[in-house]
Formats: C-alpha cells, structure tokens, sequence
C-alpha cells in the first residue's frame, strides 16, 4: 500500500439495535469503552437497506459492504455454501439446508432434536451423489444447518423450498417459471429429497435417536454469479473475521480474505478478544477488516433481554485492543432485533465513527442518544464511501 492513507475497522454487532422495555440493552449495558469512542468521535442512525424496510441480514451486509442487492444479491444458499467454503462455480444453484426429523413425510422437528455437529457431519456424507448429469455436493456446518449445491447444466433457481418452515408436510420443490431449466431443476430436487430420506433413515448414525435427522429442508435456493471484488471496486484490501457462515460467505463472494479465528463460533459463546486481537493484528497486512459478532442478534430472537445486554459488556471490553490498533473504527448494525419482537424490525440502528471524522456533543452510545449525532440519519450504501474517506481513500469529484 502506497501514501499517507489510514486503515479501517468496521465491526458489525449482529441485531444489536432495540426498543425501550423501559430501557434498551444498550441503555442498560456498561459500556465505558464504546461510551468513550461515542464522546471523542461522531455518531448518527443507520438505515441498513433503506428506512423502515425490515431486512435480512444477507442484503443489509452486502449494502453495508458497498453492493447494492438489486443487483448483486441472488439468494442467500450461495452466500452460506461460500461460507462453508464450498467452491462455487457460475451457473449452481445453492440452498440452505436443515436436517429434519421427518414422520409421515410430515416434520415433527425442523432441527432434528439439534442434532450434534459431530453426528451430523457423520450423516452428511451420505448426502452427496450424482442423479442423472447432476453432481449434489452437502456440507454441513453447525449442529443441524448446511448447504447444498447442485452442479450441471440447464439449472435454475427459479424454484420453491421444501421447507414449510413450520411443523407439518414437506412440499415437493415446484418450478417457478415455466422455463425447461425450472422443471428439470425442481425434478432433481425432489429426487434428491427422496434419496436423502432414505439414505438417512438407513443411517447407522441415526439408530436409536428419539428424533433421528431423517430428512434434509431445503430453502433460499440461488444462481452462483461471480462479483467484482472489493480491492477491484474500492481500492481496499479488506478481511473478514466472523464465525457465521453467512457474513464469511458475503466475504468470499466479494474476494475478502478470511481470517479463521479459534474460538469464533458463530454464537453467544465466541471469543470476543480473540477475534479483536485478531483484527488489530491483521491491519498490518490489510487496509480494512471487517470483523462481525453474533451474539446480540442470537440473545433478541430469544426475546433474551440480560443476554443481549451481557453480550455488549463482553464486545466492550474487547474496545480498547481495537482501539490499540490506530485503525479508524466504525460501529454499527444490520439491522435491529427488539428482545420485545424477538425477530428483525425495520428501526434504524445506530453508529458511531472514531477517528477521521468531527466530533459531535453525544456522549453515550445508544439508540436515543445517537439520534442526536452530527452524522445524522445515513443508508448503509454510505457505510463504505464514510470509510473511504475517512482513510483518506475518496477521490474528488469533479475538477
């Protein structure tokens, strides 16, 4: 890297952004260290998508990242087998996956009674084979969850999940277009469906379970299409510390390095400080790290109110290896996830910037108190063009 540039760290705390029930676990957390970035920097609200849209966490990524998911975003099946570390070629079709108990082709356990890592990496090798010109490759992640990809030609995404979502009957996959390249898709899939079923009921590893994992769900199937990548779109050279297989896949799709953290598991109980001590030492060679924590989100959809506030305490104390770093710091959201709701809302969530930027009169680092930031109300579009130029990367426009 060449000039007087400054480097970046943008930390994204999955669902952290809440409602007052009468305080938000923001409000309530101690939080000196976040609270002394707020006092000596800049903070605003952020709209991740665009304002009071609720969003999924794979497209507010991708537009805090700088692509925009009208045009980029194809499903999330591809982002999370990229973050399995599948690798994908133009033209697969990607799905999440969820291994199932399954009675009377009807779910009874849409997890399988959680089934363990181990015995469900086990299974998932009875789950990749050839039907007709079509490879099927499974790979599984954490506990229940994987991802599932179809390779061959004349496919298409444009099909319906076999996952009801709820307990109840398995729908047969069904095209969704009247395309050659749909039917022949939906056909494969429901094939697999059956195969899997079998293969899995005959499993050795599922004898004598009271919830046997009997069946694979399949839903957010995708067309892989290969980006531009981030160094080539913004002149940065960025990695990503994250557990979850969705933010590593963002990453990956965008050409991001990972950097695989012991101790980063995705949940409650991933090494905060060891992923910050990771980022901090990975500006050496990077110019922006891009390091995600989980936990809050995981703690609002189980309307977990102490949990949430516990999980900001822990990223707290984290603050100052980050802060040792010199980076630029951003802190923010994809998206809010109110304990009181225990699902994603469309409020905004708040930022904060330390370092690059003016300073304004807040002094805490909250929704409210964000509210009355000198950034104001920005879109999650801004996120990278802020960093840009706070590093001093932006070019001018015009002459």
């Amino acid at each position: 890297m060449t000039g007087n540039f400054r480097k970046a760290i943008l930390l994204i705390i999955d669902g952290l952004g809440d409602l007052p029930t009468p305080r938000t676990p923001l409000q309530a957390a101690r939080k000196p260290n976040i609270d002394r970035l707020a006092k000596h920097g800049i903070t605003g609200m952020m709209s991740p998508v665009k304002r009071f849209l609720v969003p999924g966490s794979d497209v507010s990524h991708l537009n805090i990242l700088g692509y925009d998911p009208m045009t980029f975003y194809a499903g999330r099946g591809p982002l999370e087998a990229l973050g399995l570390g599948m690798d994908l070629r133009e033209g697969d079709v990607a799905f999440r996956a969820n291994l199932a108990t399954v009675r009377n082709n009807k779910v009874v356990d849409r997890r399988a009674g959680r089934v363990d890592t181990a015995t469900a990496s086990a299974l998932s090798k009875h789950l990749s084979m050839q039907i007709d010109d079509i490879q099927v490759m499974f790979k599984n992640s954490v506990e229940h969850r994987g991802a599932l990809v179809l390779r061959g030609r004349n496919l298409s995404s444009s099909i319906s999940e076999t996952d009801p979502h709820n307990l109840g009957e398995i729908p047969s996959c069904m095209p969704l277009d009247q395309s050659s390249e749909a039917r022949r898709t939906a056909d494969i899939v429901n094939r697999f469906m059956k195969i899997a079923a079998e293969k899995l009921s005959a499993a050795p590893e599922n004898k004598g379970r009271e919830k046997p994992a009997n069946a694979v769900l399949l839903r957010g199937a995708g067309n892989y299409t290969p980006a531009i990548s981030f160094y080539e779109r913004y002149g940065m050279n960025a990695a990503c510390i994250a557990g979850g297989a969705l933010y590593r896949g963002v990453a990956r799709m965008l050409g991001m390095d990972l950097i695989l953290v012991p101790g980063a598991t995705g949940d409650r109980n991933t090494d905060v400080m060891a992923k910050a001590k990771a980022a901090s030492k990975a500006l050496k060679d990077y110019d922006m790290v891009f390091m995600h924590v989980k936990g809050c989100d995981s703690a609002g959809h189980d309307g977990d109110f102490d949990e949430k506030k516990k999980m900001i305490e822990r990223i707290d104390a984290a603050i100052p290896i980050l802060e040792e770093s010199g980076a630029c710091i951003v802190i923010t959201s994809d998206h809010s996830t109110p304990v009181s709701l225990k699902a994603h809302s469309g409020h905004e969530v708040p930022i904060l910037v330390y370092k690059g930027e003016r300073v304004d009169d807040v002094k805490r680092f909250d929704e409210l108190s964000c509210a009355k930031g000198g950034l104001g109300h920005v879109r999650g579009k801004d996120i990278i063009p802020l960093i840009l130029n706070i590093t001093g990367r932006a070019e001018k426009y015009g002459s």
